[in-house]
């Protein structure tokens, strides 16, 4: 069964830390600080497959962690870089993250990162200086992006057949093409999306047969709206209309209610080709399936061809074939500027939040809320008393500080940053 949502969780690789350590050779009595800097944690990135055909291989796996960054050594020796986790998805597939960014991931090879592996901290050789010249502490790095992902599947289908449950569609999806669908004399005998390819001498079509459709699919009914997104990237739809609907219904009205779930849906597909399926002609007379098409026509205008079929006899297949390959224009070559001589490129990522907040939680506690405060707290050991009287330094530059003392903090009042609490005395 077609597997067209997922729910995944990802998790990028967490950086190194860096290494305290001292230089210590035979006849180096003052060797200094040789600790080096953690390995940047492994990013999680979503590749599109052309080998895969669904998400089938969710149900079974949901969890994704990407390599974390190795940890700084001594003699100057960096760790090593976490291993990039690559994600595949089949073609067509639509991820939405936490935040509302969307990533479309359509032509195979396409890639999206999804989660940014942690910066690694720095050893302590970088925070050595004339009146400093054995740091004992070194930064720690940091955990990497992680958060839940929805996986989405929208199917690449040239053509779309849509109709009423029963309409015909999968038989005539079986004449027209190779496929195989399940064909039964009831309703919603298709219970989920089924791809055929139409074969011509210098090209290929893909048909994809939509489960039927009924009134208020858009919003929820029956199981055509599950399937309605799959539409979404046709290039033309052809509404299969049953002459003789089992029901006794009108097939004016049939074909109205479609016509109003797809635009309910997407205002996209209301705009999209048209081509009219009259299906089951073999049922009614010659003349009968004439005077209905006549009719149609009159009533859809020139822009909207309208064929009698019959996937009984064969009848107008060849004609339906035909004007597919006509209307659904090919997908012409992107082109690629001309560039002379090879630039020079910057990447610019996302940086942290750098702006803060003082809260006041009660007498002698005061807290800091701030993305790039909480990241740099997590950078170095409390423990440590050079380590926090460095970070007393870096919160004094930033101006913590002194908001806090604005707020009324005194020296031994305690702060909270990013969940870790502890004794402020920056004098």
């Amino acid at each position: 069964m077609l597997s067209d949502r997922a729910r995944i969780h990802v998790q990028a690789g967490g950086g190194g830390d860096g290494c305290m350590s001292f230089r210590r050779e035979a006849k180096v009595p003052k060797g200094g600080p040789d600790g080096g800097d953690g390995g940047r944690g492994g990013d999680v990135a979503l590749v599109c497959d052309d080998s895969l055909r669904d998400l089938q291989f969710f149900r079974r796996t949901a969890h994704f962690r990407a390599g974390r960054g190795g940890h700084g050594r001594g003699a100057l020796r960096h760790g090593a870089d976490g291993e990039l986790l690559e994600v595949r998805v089949p073609p067509g597939t639509v991820a939405e993250l936490e935040d509302g960014t969307r990533h479309d991931l359509v032509a195979p090879g396409q890639r999206a990162v999804v989660a940014r592996g942690g910066s690694p901290g720095r050893g302590n050789k970088h925070f050595a200086t004339p009146t400093r010249q054995a740091p004992r502490f070194a930064e720690r790095g940091l955990p990497g992006q992680e958060g839940w992902i929805e996986l989405r599947l929208k199917l690449l289908a040239d053509v779309g057949l849509v109709g009423l449950p029963n309409a015909g569609k999968s038989s005539l999806l079986s004449r027209l093409t190779r496929a195989a669908p399940k064909i039964a004399d009831y309703p919603f005998t298709t219970l989920e999306p089924v791809l055929g390819t139409i074969d011509a001498e210098d090209r290929q079509l893909v048909l994809a047969d939509i489960p039927g459709l009924i009134e208020g699919a858009s919003e929820g009914a029956g199981l055509g709206h599950d399937f309605l997104a799959h539409v979404e990237r046709t290039r033309l739809l052809v509404h299969v209309l049953d002459l003789v609907p089992l029901d006794g219904s009108d097939s004016v009205e049939n074909h109205a209610t479609i016509e109003r779930e797809l635009a309910a849906h997407d205002a996209r597909l209301a705009a999209l080709p048209r081509i009219l399926a009259l299906s089951k002609a073999d049922l009614v007379t010659p003349a009968e399936a004439e005077r209905a098409a006549r009719d149609w026509r009159e009533r859809l205008g020139e822009d909207v061809p309208v064929l009698l079929t019959s996937s009984a006899t064969g009848a107008g297949l060849d004609e339906l074939r035909k004007a597919l390959l006509e209307r659904v224009p090919l997908t012409p070559a992107a082109e690629v500027p001309e560039v002379e001589g090879l630039a020079e490129h910057r990447v610019f990522r996302p940086a942290a939040t750098r702006g803060f907040q003082v809260e006041r939680l009660a007498e002698r506690r005061f807290r800091v809320v701030g993305d790039g405060i909480d990241r740099l707290v997590l950078r170095y050991d409390v423990e440590n008393e050079e380590a926090m009287a460095h970070l007393e330094r870096r919160l004094k530059r930033i101006g913590v500080i002194q908001a806090l003392q604005d707020a009324g903090f005194e020296p031994g009042h305690d702060v909270e940053i990013g969940g870790v609490e502890f004794e402020l005395d920056p004098s």
